[in-house]
């Protein structure tokens, strides 16, 4: 008999574990698609593995596309959250937006639009915000950066302020192209995202 409820035991336990395990879907561009780098070291792989380590079964769906801006992370959505079901969504978009000088507010309309589809499939989000280098002038710059801020707000999400805070102008740990981060910034950046994407799971 006592073995009996032992075993029903663990069989609960599991059956728990499982259920509580989640979907995690990364919508991004080249940084979370390791561009340059062998994709085992990027940090979704190493997102992963920090999952594993601490106890965590959800699952990792890395959607993201090198060079792809908002408009495209936009256009890509619903079918993702057809198919996957996350329970958190994690929007990695921007950069390719910035660099090619498009309006702050068709920026801040696209993710917006992406916040708003994620949430109403039940999905919990996390935004992470991107930096413009200072040459493209203070106006453009301040304008970029406070897309997040204010959609963070607005819609009531969490929020890595600077995905790239402690990497971004270390040429160190960038690649050769000055855009890219390097295998040396990896954990960085899984750092910068872990402290906010762990009360989400």
């Amino acid at each position: 008999m006592r073995v009996w409820f032992l075993s029903a035991a663990l069989a609960l336990m599991c059956m728990a574990q499982n259920a509580a395990a989640g979907t995690i879907l990364i919508v991004g561009d080249s940084i979370s698609a390791a561009f340059g780098l062998d994709t085992r070291l990027g940090w979704v792989s190493l997102l992963e593995q920090r999952l594993r380590q601490q106890g965590y079964d959800d699952q990792v769906i890395n959607a993201s596309v090198s060079g792809d801006t908002s408009a495209g992370g936009l256009a890509r959505l619903p079918a993702l959250l057809a198919e996957h079901k996350p329970d958190v969504v994690i929007v990695e978009l921007g950069g390719n937006d910035g660099l090619r000088g498009q309006l702050p507010a068709q920026l801040k309309q696209n993710l917006g639009s992406m916040i708003d589809q994620s949430l109403e499939a039940g999905a919990k989000v996390l935004l992470l915000g991107m930096q413009i280098p200072p040459n493209y002038g203070a106006r453009y710059t301040t304008a970029f950066a406070a897309v997040y801020s204010e959609l963070g707000q607005e819609k009531k999400v969490s929020l890595v302020p600077f995905f790239l805070e402690g990497i971004g102008g270390h040429p160190e740990l960038m690649q050769a192209d000055g855009i890219h981060p390097a295998v040396g910034a990896q954990g960085r950046l899984l750092d910068n995202v872990w402290p906010a994407l762990k009360p989400l799971l």
